[in-house]
């Protein structure tokens, strides 16, 4: 049989001076550059001309307009890729640039002593293109091996209080803490390439845990992903790739907070990156030499992908009233510029505190409870005019091994179902990929409330996340009954 064509090829993508960090409430100047930002691409292509090409961006997330316009500038460089079977997805790095044009005013607006969003959006279009064409020009038969290994990397970050309330990095040494209020996932999916000569050329690497170590520092950093990238080209020379991709993890984080961050690392900074690099480079080398006895080098490659409506979640009126109400009690204490004033020196006071870890912005304060009592009120006044979402999704079947996307922070509990009923024999499953509508829920978070089970976070609740789950495996079955 026609071996795979495979092709791997990655770039820098670091901003070249200050650049407003995301991923906070508040901003945060960069000072410096812990480590280089990158985009890393694998292309793949059958016999039968089956294509697909998968992008890893060091950034918090990415909007699907940008991935369309990414694909648009890309299709007259490539006219034999079906730029259709691109997508992008993000390592939800903190430490990077906005790729997102910000249109409020006020708290929202950017900095005039930074890189503007739209001067690095229009930059990394262009080194994403580079690498692209660069990784769909370099194919060249070889073959891929699936394993499974694991690592203790990603906690439920959500805790839980007898008084029936969930709390993100909530204080779990409280006399009224009930525990955390998900599990977590120690597998590590790995999926190795090689070339003709069974020369290690790459891998795929993905994991439940959003790469967001440095998340409140104000380093430029591509953290525990930049890191496993820097072992592995030691441990298999600087021509080999790492392709970073991060599986359902809406409710986790580095931090095991149960053990109240006491005989480990700080996984708030960079002990943290080099721990969780460490654990990485154990886990590969340890799944290494059983693969590289099952290189498949005519594995069958399938590509689906579709566009899927998923229900809003709505506000209810009882939820709208009170919103409400809370919304003007707030404001008539602090106005939203004096709340947001506030905040900002509150974090500023807790990142000078000795020895305190993160996070240092409260979503306690007055000014977020303001913003999100808002974003309540909002969702009530439009959700009858725009009641359903549209998002892109992806299946990729290679051999007995399926990839699939979705573009929320996607609790772990629809991961592990998406898993569970899989026909395949290891599922990747790949969020924050072909855009960002926010957190996915699950029906327990929506209850016990809290950031990241609240409106404001997301656009879908968990009955979309339920319907998110059947379309996946459904997709997945598809593909299976093709063959």
């Amino acid at each position: 049989m026609t071996p795979l064509l495979i092709g791997w090829a990655e770039v820098d993508t670091t901003p070249d001076g200050k650049v407003d960090l995301y991923g906070q409430y508040y901003h945060r100047v960069s000072s410096g550059i812990h480590s280089r930002l990158k985009a890393t691409a694998l292309a793949l292509e059958s016999a039968d001309n089956e294509q697909v090409v998968m992008v890893s961006l060091d950034v918090l997330c990415l909007d699907s307009e940008f991935q369309q316009q990414f694909r648009s500038t890309l299709r007259a460089e490539l006219p034999d890729l079906d730029v259709s079977k691109v997508f992008l997805n993000a390592i939800h790095t903190h430490c990077a640039p906005n790729i997102e044009v910000a249109v409020g005013i006020g708290w929202l607006a950017e900095l005039a002593d930074v890189i503007p969003a739209s001067e690095y959006r229009k930059f990394l279009l262009d080194k994403i293109k580079s690498v692209v064409i660069d990784a769909w020009r370099s194919r060249s038969p070889g073959g891929v091996a699936r394993a499974l290994s694991f690592a203790r990397l990603g906690h439920c970050r959500r805790a839980v209080y007898t008084g029936g309330s969930s709390e993100m990095y909530g204080i779990t040494n409280r006399d009224d803490f009930a525990g955390m209020e998900g599990g977590e996932d120690s597998g590590v999916d790995l999926l190795f390439c090689f070339d003709e000569s069974r020369k290690p050329t790459g891998v795929v690497i993905n994991v439940a845990c959003p790469a967001q170590v440095m998340e409140s520092t104000y380093s430029v950093s591509s953290d525990y992903v930049g890191e496993t990238r820097r072992l592995l080209k030691q441990r298999f020379g600087e021509s080999f790739h790492t392709l970073g991709q991060i599986s359902a993890a809406g409710d986790q984080s580095p931090r095991d907070l149960a053990r109240g961050y006491r005989g480990e690392p700080d996984f708030w900074h960079e002990d943290g990156v080099i721990e969780i690099g460490h654990r990485l480079l154990a886990a590969v080398e340890c799944a290494f030499p059983s693969a590289a006895t099952t290189i498949d080098s005519s594995p069958l490659l399938r590509h689906k992908s579709q566009t899927t409506s998923l229900p809003r979640r709505r506000a209810s009126y009882q939820q709208y009233r009170e919103a409400k109400k809370r919304v003007n009690e707030l404001e008539a204490a602090m106005s939203e510029d004096e709340a947001y004033r506030d905040f900002c020196a509150e974090v500023s006071r807790n990142e000078k505190i000795s020895g305190r870890p993160g996070p240092y912005d409260s979503k306690l304060h007055p000014f977020v409870l303001m913003e999100n009592n808002k974003a309540v009120v909002t969702r009530y006044h439009d959700q009858d005019a725009h009641p359903s979402i549209q998002v892109e999704l992806h299946a990729v079947r290679l051999g007995n091994v399926v990839f699939v996307t979705n573009p929320f922070e996607l609790f772990l509990d629809f991961g592990q179902q998406i898993k569970a009923r899989s026909a395949a024999n290891q599922t990747f499953i790949v969020q924050l990929c072909c855009g960002y509508s926010g957190y996915l829920p699950s029906a327990r978070a929506e209850s016990l409330g809290g950031y990241g089970g609240l409106i404001i976070n997301g656009q879908a609740g968990s009955d979309g996340g339920k319907l998110l789950v059947d379309s996946t495996v459904q997709m997945i079955s598809e593909l299976w009954a093709e063959s």
